[in-house]
């Protein structure tokens, strides 16, 4: 359980681990349950992960009593504060899955086996022998396996809908065990009615009532096959750290690591946890988490993350981060919190599904209704009247099973919040995934951003009568007290070059000029030009866009230190692709204009807001939006947080060893900029997905019920096309797979 405040109105949040749901019907019921609860502030119900987020207030409820509210609505639910870790509570969740998914192959088989073969049986003694009259040894056999089927294969449904309906509820095994029960029950009559009042015999559907149990049963089996495959990026990720870690040349398990152990990672094994490298030298694989394909080196005092791959080189790594603070756990959790909560097109579908079982009841009572009222207008006898009703009403309620439309949605999101996380783009708020794919304008930062934001020294000026290492040596002694980041480019510059400072005898600094200091009998500045010298030297320094830092000895300037921020590698390659998916981009900066357009110039950026402050970026990003533009601002979550906030879809540049302080919508662990395209194209391809399965599952249901209520669809076939919907919806999603959201290689080459 996750506190959220401490007050009066304190708030918690907890997870639930929730079995037993297999219909949108069945979420709704679950989240009514989880409201009743006195205390309950908020609840996000997942279908396809199973799974429940509950906010609540601590001081009137607990995570026991919700645990209870939920099971006591029919289905069992328990915190997975008390399942144990996320890789345990995962490992119990699969092997539900699969449990389950084996439990539906034994029905389905079992059904298979009752209802294939006499079907075959039946349609080759049609074939051979044409319409056979009269009851035979077919028609017993007919009514002994359909009898076997609705008790074996259909005990199941038929226990969930008593279940539902003793809390004055229904759901989808509602639709399921009426459905094979008017076409099971109506053919008892009708044989009954034969052959002891002699009525003419009509149309049996003793077969049909098997059948549909074995192709429903057959379409839950392929559907929890799918939802295992659409949940696997959680697994995948919690399967790159390592159960073990080599701590004082032993092997211990992970979770008896403590803060400030010392372990072993040795070339070829994953690194176990985050920590610092205090020995050794190797090359570290981070793609799995960051996305980003080339492998980093790692020396003494470099992070390492958790579930990364020590390539070539021996490291011992001290322990800094254990269990929930590990990168690799707050990318888990990250995408856990995602995928259980529901942007907007979900909630209406969750609308729409919470009301669609009471309304397919009221369709099939009408249905009925009509096809008496039709029989008696048009004086069919009576077999032939009642046998239509029941063809009708039962394909009515096995089609209009509202599985598909609610897992239209969570389907798709769950894969693609999992390709995402691959790719080392972690979706915060799932709402950023349906804005996302609506970009038109791209708004970056430059520092740590388009840049390293380490500032280096690109280049010396000098004046005649000094060297340049001279003049480097002298600044570097001034500025090696300092604290200011260009301070520590210079000094760090003069190391480099193995150039020896000399310590000074006085020290001073003005912030926002310069330093000035007492080396050698001589007075040096470095600073501002104003700050360097307030007279006129004649010197003039070639222009330069990046940071000039004016070096003065005995009040005369005596040559130039030019700074620059270090344009990223890839930083270019992914403004040309942005361009290629016809968005707009500028570059927003508390820069200097000269600075800020030589960067933007060089990258490829349309357009410059220089010199605004951190305050003013966000009126920048507003500015945009009453333009009309949809903006998707990107920076390093810091000194960026209000214009992150302000925009429609805040990017934070993230840090792959500490991704809970980052803000943002959507963080990009790697930090490469490529991670923006990538996370437009997921959003677009994912909300395509989005749609195409709400009008699979919408345009099935519209077209299918008319059909059945006019009698035009066998109950068989009614029964083949719900399970057939379930699995195409899913299957659906799981092609997002194939779709390209990754950087074109010739453009990264660009």
């Amino acid at each position: 359980m996750t506190v959220i405040g401490d007050d009066a109105k304190a708030s918690a949040e907890a997870t639930f681990d929730v079995a037993g749901m297999d219909c949108a019907s069945c979420v709704s019921h679950v989240e009514k349950a989880i409201q009743k609860v006195g205390g309950v502030q908020a609840c996000q119900v997942n279908l396809a992960r199973g799974r429940a987020v509950v906010r609540f207030n601590p001081e009137t409820t607990d995570s026991t009593e919700i645990a209870g509210a939920i099971t006591d609505a029919g289905y069992p639910a328990e915190p997975e504060s008390a399942l144990g870790d996320e890789a345990t509570i995962e490992q119990q969740r699969l092997d539900r899955q699969r449990e389950e998914a084996r439990a539906w192959f034994r029905r389905a088989a079992a059904g298979v086996a009752f209802w294939f073969p006499v079907e075959a049986i039946h349609w080759l003694r049609m074939l051979v022998y044409g319409h056979v009259h009269g009851v035979d040894w077919m028609t017993w056999l007919a009514l002994v396996t359909s009898t076997i089927a609705i008790v074996y294969v259909g005990w199941g449904f038929y226990r969930s809908a008593f279940r539902a309906a003793l809390r004055r509820t229904s759901n989808m095994d509602t639709l399921i065990a009426m459905g094979a029960t008017v076409a099971y029950v109506y053919s008892i009559i009708a044989l009954v009615g034969h052959l002891i009042a002699h009525w003419p015999l009509a149309d049996l559907y003793f077969m049909e009532a098997t059948g549909l149990l074995a192709l429903v049963s057959l379409g839950h089996w392929l559907e929890a096959r799918a939802r295992e495959s659409a949940g696997s990026a959680i697994r995948e990720l919690l399967n790159l750290a390592p159960a073990t870690a080599i701590r004082d040349g032993r092997e211990v398990p992970v979770s008896e690591l403590h803060i400030g152990d010392v372990i072993l990672v040795r070339p070829g094994d994953r690194v176990p946890i985050d920590g610092v490298v205090i020995d050794g030298r190797s090359s570290v694989n981070e793609s799995m988490i960051t996305g980003e394909p080339l492998p980093v080196a790692r020396t003494a005092g470099d992070s390492v993350i958790g579930g990364t791959q020590n390539i070539d080189g021996a490291l011992q790594v001290r322990v800094n981060k254990i269990g929930r603070e590990t990168a690799l756990a707050q990318i888990v959790q990250l995408v856990e919190h995602a995928q259980s909560t529901k942007p907007a097109v979900q909630r209406l579908a969750d609308r729409i599904a919470a009301v669609f079982v009471p309304s397919v009841l009221a369709i099939a009572l009408l249905t009925g209704v009509g096809w008496y009222v039709f029989g008696t207008m048009h004086h069919w006898d009576s077999p032939h009247t009642w046998g239509m009703l029941a063809k009708a009403v039962c394909s009515v309620l096995i089609i209009a099973c509202p599985c598909a439309l609610g897992l239209a949605v969570p389907a798709a999101l769950m894969v693609g919040t999992g390709m995402g996380a691959k790719r080392g783009i972690l979706i915060r708020y799932i709402d950023a995934l349906q804005t996302a794919e609506k970009i038109d304008t791209v708004v970056l930062d430059k520092t740590g951003t388009i840049t390293q934001g380490k500032p280096i020294v690109s280049g010396i000026e000098i004046s005649d009568g000094i060297s340049s290492d001279e003049l480097l040596r002298l600044a570097a002694s001034a500025e090696q007290f300092s604290e200011h980041p260009l301070a520590k480019a210079i000094v760090a510059h003069a190391q480099s070059r193995g150039i020896a400072l000399s310590d000074p005898e006085s020290f001073s600094n003005e912030p926002g000029a310069g330093v000035f200091a007492q080396i050698e009998g001589r007075e040096i500045r470095v600073g501002s030009r104003e700050f360097a010298t307030p007279r006129s030297t004649g010197f003039q320094p070639v222009p330069n866009p990046g940071t000039r830092v004016f070096v003065a000895i005995s009040s005369r300037i005596s040559g130039t230190i030019d700074i620059a921020d270090e344009i990223k590698p890839d930083s270019k390659a992914s403004i040309f692709e942005l361009h290629r998916m016809k968005l707009k981009t500028l570059l927003l900066s508390g820069d200097n204009e000269s600075a800020a357009r030589a960067i933007a110039a060089q990258v490829g950026i349309d357009d410059v807001r220089a010199n605004v402050k951190p305050d003013g970026k966000a009126e920048v990003i507003q500015s945009l939006q009453k333009s009309r533009r949809t903006v998707a601002m990107v920076g390093d979550g810091i000194n960026d947080a209000p214009a992150l906030a302000q925009a429609d879809l805040g990017i934070a540049i993230g840090s792959g060893s500490d991704i809970a302080k980052e803000t943002g919508d959507i963080v990009l662990v790697g930090g490469s900029l490529h991670g923006i395209a990538t996370a437009i194209r997921l959003s677009r391809a994912t909300m395509s997905k989005i749609r195409q399965n709400l009008f699979l599952a919408f345009v099935y249901n519209v077209l299918a019920i008319p059909l059945a209520a006019l009698g035009l669809l066998n109950p068989l076939i009614a029964a083949a096309a719900m399970a057939l919907s379930d699995v195409t919806v899913i299957g659906n999603a799981l092609l997002l797979r194939r779709t390209r959201i990754d950087p074109n290689p010739q453009i990264i080459d660009t």
